[in-house]
């Protein structure tokens, strides 16, 4: 049976990073995949990551920041990033006045032990 999800849950993290999880282990139980609303502060950054699963970034107002081992890229309104299980990644927001609004999805689903994140 389809199940109609109304609103999300709000997961909080560091940095004043806005997360809505839509589908994913928090909010629905879903293990296979996850899709999340995101809003970036100005300025945010996380630490350098290599996680164990799949992520589509879709970024719809602003720029991310994606650094990987060859160097770096921005990703603006209307585009999209694919990293894949097991690259080393670190996103942030390169503004210093725009927020950065985006969608992630991930498989199988996020967790903050499988994102691998470096201290």
């Amino acid at each position: 049976m389809p199940r109609h999800i109304t609103a999300p849950t709000r997961i909080p993290v560091p940095g004043d990073k806005l997360i809505e999880e839509h589908v994913g282990r928090v909010h629905t139980g879903t293990t296979v995949l996850s899709v999340a609303h995101m809003v970036a502060p100005p300025g945010w950054d996380e630490p350098f990551q290599s996680p164990a699963f799949d992520e589509v970034t879709i970024v719809l107002r602003g720029a991310m920041r994606v650094e990987h081992e060859g160097g770096y890229f921005d990703v603006g309104p209307g585009e999209t990033v694919l990293c894949e299980a097991g690259e080393r990644i670190r996103y942030s927001n390169p503004s210093e006045s725009e927020e950065c609004e985006y969608w992630a999805v991930c498989a199988p689903a996020f967790s903050p032990e499988a994102a691998h994140r470096e201290d």
